[in-house]
């Protein structure tokens, strides 16, 4: 079973915000303190796109078919996920945290665990498969706490 020992960072993220936080206490009674952020500004695909999607001619006379334009806004959800990836890896490399617990919707999950280094790997203890930014530090307590003591 995964615990919240004193020096536990805990990370709060989703596609477009990441929190960080410190357990100052033990598993029994977190004491979760506000560290830092990061957050990106990403407006919708409809004020990032340039242009209607265009069209190229098929194979077959007169027929042409439609193409997608790309999805701004997905791409920089992405790439944040990819960012925070390499933020853990500088943190972990400067030796600011020795456990980690992430929390994070499945979709950034994916995204981190495709792009986190070994180095930060080692030091995951728990991953939470939530979307918790939102949510006041004392709540997010209860909630991490809850998830390693049912793991």
């Amino acid at each position: 079973m995964a615990r919240l020992k004193q020096g536990t960072l805990v990370v709060v993220a989703d596609s477009e915000k990441a929190l960080f936080l410190r357990n100052l206490t033990d598993h029994e009674n977190p004491n979760l303190d506000f560290e830092g952020s990061e957050e990106q500004d990403n407006p919708s695909d409809r004020e990032q796109s340039a242009n209607r999607p265009g069209r190229m001619n098929d194979t077959g006379v007169n027929q042409r078919s439609a193409l997608d334009d790309t999805d701004w806004h997905e791409l920089a959800k992405e790439r944040f996920a990819s960012d925070l990836s390499d933020k853990l890896y500088e943190m972990a490399h400067k030796g600011e945290f020795e456990r980690l617990v992430i929390v994070a919707s499945p979709q950034v999950l994916g995204v981190l665990r495709d792009d986190m280094h070994k180095e930060v790997t080692d030091k995951i203890i728990a991953e939470v498969p939530k979307t918790l930014t939102n949510h006041p530090v004392n709540k997010i307590e209860d909630l991490v706490k809850k998830e390693l003591d049912a793991a």
